[in-house]
């Protein structure tokens, strides 16, 4: 099979693709022969600042159970699957755990599964930790990313009042008004408008803080970036405002139940037609060019790469 080897201190040359064996499942363990894999600004900085390590990064995966290892209950070969994978995601074959993967209906593309099963879910949980409430008014940064989309396409199909999408640059404006947006604001403006209920914040920095700015009384901000930030605790008191923090990845440790819950409902927006996943995909062999689009902040929605 085909896999990408990284190599963060070869600035020349600081990934290649080698031909390895499939690795073999354990006990627990599913083979699922890959389709398509996800590449998220996240590995981007892993391999920038030279932290990426061997076994290689994990990340979103979609493909078909190709081996069981023993005592997996649930998943028979041929199924197809979408999830995450905590190492060496980027290869035609990975090794799984059924905790960390689900089913995806027959009629979702690869593609489509991909952007829903982490993306989607980590909107969807976004706005649920918000308390998000029908004639909310919803503010949403880093609005064009793969999970950013997303919220803002939920945020209107769920009923919010105004939704408001928060970009780096003019070129993005057109498409997150696609996604539903009423309002297209830009970092460096000096106002971003009227204040709103609820901020789905996914940039993080200094961001934060214009975030909590923008919140109406009683607002929320939600901050489920890897990015950190500060936030001066006397801007929350006189308006009462609330600032939560969210991590998709405890609630799929504790709560798996909702985490299939949430996923249900993303399947059923999604076969509704109220769920509409932008990808740029690439092969496989192009993931220098995946990776110059996300450092760029060029993607317009979820950036994959086909293995197939």
């Amino acid at each position: 099979m085909r896999k990408i080897r990284f190599r963060p201190q070869d600035t020349a040359e600081p990934f290649r693709i080698d031909e390895v064996a499939d690795p073999v499942p354990g006990p627990g363990q599913l083979l699922v022969t890959t389709e398509v894999v996800g590449v998220s600004l996240g590995l981007v900085r892993t391999l920038r600042t030279g932290t990426a390590a061997t076994p290689g990064p994990g990340g979103e995966m979609v493909g078909r159970v190709a081996a069981l290892g023993a005592g997996v209950e649930g998943f028979q070969v041929g199924d197809r699957v979408a999830g995450v994978v905590f190492e060496d995601v980027y290869a035609q074959s990975v090794l799984a755990v059924p905790a960390m993967v689900t089913a995806v209906p027959p009629r979702v593309t690869s593609a489509d599964a991909l952007v829903l099963v982490r993306g989607g879910l980590v909107a969807l949980s976004a706005l649920r930790a918000g308390r998000f409430e029908k004639g909310d008014s919803v503010l949403v940064t880093a609005a064009a990313s793969g999970a950013g989309h997303l919220a803002v396409q939920l945020a209107r199909t769920l009923g919010a009042s105004r939704v408001v999408a928060a970009v780096g640059s003019a070129d993005k404006a057109e498409f997150v008004r696609g996604c539903g947006a009423d309002e297209v604001v830009f970092y460096a403006q000096d106002s971003w408008g009227d204040p709103v209920d609820l901020v789905l914040d996914g940039v993080g920095g200094d961001l934060v803080q214009r975030g909590v700015d923008a919140l109406s009384p009683h607002g929320r901000l939600v901050a489920f970036s890897a990015g950190g930030g500060t936030v001066d605790v006397g801007s929350l008191l006189g308006d009462l405002k609330s600032v939560i923090g969210f991590s998709i990845g405890l609630i799929s440790r504790r709560e798996p139940e909702l985490i299939e819950q949430r996923r249900a409902e993303l399947w059923d927006l999604h076969g509704a037609g109220r769920l509409r996943p932008a990808h740029e995909a690439l092969p496989l062999d192009q993931v220098g060019k995946a990776f110059e689009l996300i450092e760029s902040r060029g993607n317009l929605g979820r950036v994959l790469l086909h293995t197939t």
